[in-house]
């Protein structure tokens, strides 16, 4: 995995829950490509239309918050979404992200939609035209488990060394 992601950015706002990430009536399927086509349908039903592999998702306060479901952070992985930034995550949604191998970081960003956004994922930084924010930088374990695709790619990466 990159520990640079750039993007056009995609914004949403403060508690953006898991049930509009991706609603429940899709959650009785395995198949990723039904996640991936309801992504953010909750907010934006036409989302998974508009998003371009490597897009940067950039919500506001406790992101991700709600039920503990899996199944919102492999949406956006699957629809093609190369990061998320927020001021804060609801702390299931973050860790299920570096579970499942969605990268994010914790920053707060002003950017408007459709801005070119690069982020940092070693840095702990965010940059939006000429400004960087920093934000907060995720630990080098956690790091690992991103740059290997999450968690289960992870733990078989060790027992295979």
């Amino acid at each position: 995995m990159e520990k640079v992601i750039k993007g056009k950015a995609w914004i949403f706002g403060d508690d953006v829950d898991t049930d509009v990430i991706i609603p429940g009536k899709y959650l009785r399927t395995t198949d990723m490509q039904v996640f991936a086509d309801h992504a953010m349908e909750g907010i934006d039903p036409d989302f998974s239309n508009k998003v371009s592999p490597g897009d940067i998702i950039v919500g506001g306060n406790n992101f991700g918050c709600g039920s503990s479901r899996e199944q919102a952070p492999l949406a956006l992985k699957h629809v093609g979404v190369g990061c998320v930034v927020a001021k804060s995550f609801g702390r299931i949604f973050f860790r299920n992200s570096i579970n499942v191998g969605l990268p994010l970081i914790e920053a707060d960003v002003e950017c408007e939609e459709g801005d070119e956004v690069e982020v940092n994922l070693s840095e702990g930084t965010v940059r939006v035209a000429d400004r960087i924010y920093r934000g907060q930088q995720i630990p080098d374990f956690l790091l690992e488990i991103l740059s290997d695709g999450g968690l289960v790619e992870h733990r078989r990466k060790q027992q295979q060394e």
